[in-house]
């Protein structure tokens, strides 16, 4: 699961990773959370990349009343082609999703420790995800999207037994583009990455609270675990 991440990075190393073509500025994110407006990239018609603001939490275009569905924050990788809410998007609406870290957390129900997760080597992440398109019948709009996941490799294992795909570099143009209208041949994306690819830092209870977003939520509290 992927229930928290940060974005912190400089937008002109973002666009520079990606390579979108639009000029985007935000602000450093450091506890992103779900229902909030998050950057993704996709590709347009035009076949260029671009990145686009949309909410955190995929409402399927067939939904009629969203507020009566969970919210779809993560879709599993291994079924998400099959699924009635993902279908659609896994053939058509694919997504990358830029990130420094994620988190997740260890321990019991009012004692949870964070912890912060990133590559070893400091590059940004591509999370794999899908975004989608909702029309309300009053004629409101909303753009959303959902983060595939995948079972976790060895670092992350005493930790939670699933992580976000994180896909490859060289990936990236495979996975955006869906002009074949079809999700067939993307096992090989949706992968965990090699163990020992990830570094894994306890970090402060600030950033339980998602209204904490702020560089000090990232504060070490024991140092790296793995």
């Amino acid at each position: 699961m992927c229930s928290r991440y940060s974005l912190t990075s400089p937008p002109e190393a973002v666009r520079e990773t990606f390579g979108y073509a639009n000029v985007a500025e935000f602000p450093p994110r450091y506890n992103i959370a779900p229902t909030q407006p998050v950057a993704i990239v996709r590709r347009e018609a035009t076949g260029e990349r671009a990145l686009a603001l949309v909410r955190w939490g995929l409402i399927p275009s067939w939904a009629k009343d969203p507020s009566k569905l969970s919210t779809l924050i993560n879709a599993r990788s291994e079924t998400a082609a099959e699924k009635p809410s993902f279908r659609s998007s896994m053939r058509h609406r694919r997504c990358i999703v830029p990130a420094d870290a994620f988190y997740e957390w260890t321990g019991k129900p009012g004692g949870k420790q964070p912890h912060m997760i990133r590559l070893r080597s400091g590059q940004i992440m591509g999370f794999a995800g899908l975004w989608e398109h909702w029309l309300g019948a009053d004629g409101s709009e909303i753009e959303t999207m959902a983060i595939l996941t995948v079972q976790a490799n060895a670092d992350m294992a005493g930790i939670h037994d699933r992580m976000p795909v994180i896909l490859d570099p060289d990936l990236y143009e495979h996975w955006l583009d869906c002009r074949s209208g079809s999700s067939v041949g993307l096992s090989d994306v949706l992968r965990s990455p090699p163990e020992g690819s990830m570094e894994i830092t306890a970090v402060s209870r600030e950033l339980n609270n998602p209204r904490n977003d702020r560089p000090d939520v990232q504060s070490p509290v024991q140092g790296t675990l793995l």
